[in-house]
């Protein structure tokens, strides 16, 4: 008889320890084996790499940590001592936090000051302090203009989606997956910043309000405006997590890469896992025409995958979706300006639950559930599938 109590306790003993990692390090416990594809990697702010976090040991009689460079007044005093935590961040002002053994895994607490983007982050486990300072702000929207989101199966295409929409072209039908054929592409999803939006730690983004009925108060948080452009698209972010599911698919609307990590798991396993995104050799690349090269087309999966597509938010939020009968594929572009691509194709087998009007259906002049529709990944969208 085939048992799941190894993986939840996995998915136990990892959350357990959560609060004491940074994103990247809970990747490398969770997944040991399976590398970071450099689309997720990039979505970290320097402060939440391995290279930018404090770890102090915590003995009886208190410490003080300074995660500043040095200079004098720069940077973040913590003090832990028997009585609690004092966390200045060199304003003036501070957090005095009580600290207990009885809450939070293991015991400990975590600190939170300010709004997400800007704040200071701080961690009390078994073990020591990590301390993590960010003052950057969340990216400036830019604009662009909302619309359906093309890898939400239940949504119908709009007739400027048809014209303008850069992602519309990245729908194909798997039989012109052949060496040679050319189609124009352009792999950088437009998300409305002028910079990236990354992840929040999984303790921040759980902190941070999210849903159609807390709306007002998010819009607050990140000091947006009611009715602005900005608004209207994260609004229809939250509509698309919130939506109903299509076909019985099992999604998710992952906040963080902690929780994109453990629905990914759940659903396919912690061993023989891999997680792949496209890469294109050149940063922002225009809209092209690739010739698919030969040889080099890989299967990589042919049953069940997990898809994360990135959505447009003011820090990073992907919409997960389990997809059944489905293919994975490795193909290699040239472009005709020479330049080179890794993409990742998915190819649906089924796709009779799609709404009939979906933009691939427009693109492609063919009718749900007859042939299997294929589509690449923009570069920070992910797949994770089972080997």
């Amino acid at each position: 008889m085939l048992t799941r109590l190894p993986l939840i306790c996995f998915l136990v003993s990892v959350t357990a320890i959560a609060a004491d990692l940074t994103p990247e390090r809970y990747w490398n416990t969770a997944l040991p084996n399976t590398p970071m594809p450099n689309s997720l990697r990039h979505l970290f702010t320097p402060d939440f790499t391995d290279e930018k976090s404090t770890d102090v040991q915590v003995g009886k009689g208190g410490v003080n940590v300074n995660a500043g460079k040095g200079k004098p007044g720069g940077g973040t005093a913590v003090n832990v001592g028997k009585g609690g935590v004092y966390v200045d961040t060199g304003k003036g002002k501070g957090t005095h936090v009580s600290v207990s053994g009885g809450k939070g895994p293991g015991g400990g607490v975590g600190v939170h000051t300010g709004k997400p983007g800007k704040r200071t982050d701080v961690g009390v486990g078994k073990g020591g302090v990590i301390v993590h300072t960010r003052h950057k702000g969340r990216p400036v929207y830019v604009g662009v203009t909302p619309g359906p989101n093309p890898f939400v199966y239940n949504y119908a295409a709009s007739e400027t989606q048809l014209h303008d929409d850069p992602k519309a072209a990245l729908f194909f039908l798997e039989k012109d997956m052949v060496p040679g054929k050319a189609m124009n592409l352009r792999f950088n999803a437009e998300d409305g910043y002028d910079g990236k939006t990354a992840f929040l730690p999984r303790g921040e983004a759980e902190t941070v309000p999210f849903g159609s009925e807390k709306f007002s108060e998010i819009l607050n948080t990140f000091s947006v405006k009611p009715g602005s452009e900005e608004a209207e698209m994260m609004k229809k972010t939250i509509e698309e997590c919130e939506a109903k599911r299509v076909g019985g698919e099992e999604k998710y609307c992952a906040t963080s890469l902690e929780s994109m990590v453990d629905f990914s798991v759940s659903k396919l396993g912690k061993y023989h896992v891999r997680a792949v995104s496209t890469e294109v050799a050149e940063k922002n690349a225009p809209m092209q025409k690739y010739k698919i090269a030969a040889p080099g087309i890989n299967k990589l999966s042919d049953d069940k995958s997990v898809v994360c597509h990135k959505q447009k938010y003011p820090f990073a939020v992907f919409y997960c979706h389990k997809a059944m009968m489905t293919s994975v594929y490795a193909v290699p572009l040239e472009g005709e300006n020479g330049l080179r691509a890794k993409a990742v194709a998915v190819c649906h087998k089924n796709t009779s639950a799609w709404n009939p009007n979906h933009l691939a259906f427009k693109m492609l002049k063919v009718k749900p559930g007859t042939v299997p529709i294929c589509h690449f990944l923009p570069e920070t969208h992910v797949v994770w599938f089972s080997y």
